[in-house]
């Protein structure tokens, strides 16, 4: 098994003390070393936001694109290199927010990708404001009233829309926050885990408490059962469950293209005079 000290980035975190961000961030590593991934072998993409500064903080490959795009370049890399495991990590806000749209359409194509979203139910880099998951009930700087759109409840809407594999955790259950990403890991296809991470400094009514008090394990629940994945989604309240909720066997990006073959872009034979047409046009 790799060391998961090979992990450590020596730096200076710009994170809160407190943070879940940090335990989401030692889960992390111990799941890659316990899978025994070198760092060389994983690449991380995320956007913009507090979670989206994790691969300052670990030592993988990383990319950082702009706000809510980080699906798109992990696309790339899944298309250019199938030996590579693949990583998308940001908040809520840039997942689910300016994000929304390529989860979406990241569904339907079926990458074989790791999803893990830093749901702290609100915006942490730019000092607190409402995100798609934040509760009515929540007052800030700018949702003076509190909240005035419903939440989103973004399991429900991955299962409903029959996503490959959808999970949810907790960084207050490491071990289980750390089964989760190894469960992704094994499966062929889009996995989405949404992981309760408070905001120590902005989000006064999702702490740690909060979550530890709601949560539960599931037990002798089917994931394969799409009718009772989608009644296990709804529960968001007094009770919300974690695990894995929903799982499908189904062709991913790549097997939908088997011109790509099995193997990276830079390892297939080039022959130039197959483009000789494509040149041509432009002289």
């Amino acid at each position: 098994m790799v060391d998961k000290n090979i992990y450590q980035a020596d730096r200076e975190t710009a994170w809160c003390p407190g943070c879940g961000n940090f335990p989401l961030r030692t889960a992390l590593a111990d799941a890659l070393a316990e899978m025994d991934l070198k760092p060389e072998e994983v690449t991380m993409y995320t956007g913009i936001g507090q979670a989206a500064k994790m691969p300052h903080y670990i030592k993988v490959n990383g990319f950082n694109g702009l706000h809510g795009r980080s699906l798109p370049p992990a696309i790339g890399m899944r298309v250019a290199n199938p030996k590579m495991t693949v990583i998308v990590e940001s908040g809520d806000g840039c997942s689910y927010g300016e994000g929304g749209n390529h989860i979406l359409h990241n569904i339907r194509r079926n990458p074989d990708i790791i999803h893990l979203v830093h749901d702290n139910q609100i915006y942490g880099l730019t000092k607190g404001q409402a995100s798609p998951t934040s509760v009515p009930e929540l007052r800030t700087p700018v949702q003076t009233h509190g909240v005035n759109a419903e939440p989103l409840n973004p399991v429900q809407f991955a299962v409903g829309m029959k996503a490959s594999f959808v999970a949810r955790s907790s960084v207050g259950d490491r071990e289980h926050l750390k089964e989760m990403i190894r469960e992704a890991k094994k499966h062929k296809g889009y996995a989405l885990i949404d992981i309760f991470q408070p905001c120590v400094s902005f989000n006064k009514i999702n702490t740690y408490q909060w979550y530890n008090k709601r949560v539960y394990k599931l037990e002798d629940h089917d994931p394969t059962d799409h009718a009772a994945a989608m009644k296990v989604a709804q529960e968001f309240g007094d009770k919300i469950p974690i695990g894995i909720i929903y799982r499908e066997e189904k062709p991913t990006f790549r097997d939908r293209m088997p011109y790509l073959e099995d193997k990276a872009l830079v390892e297939r034979d080039v022959e130039v005079d197959d483009l000789k047409f494509l040149i041509d046009e432009f002289k």
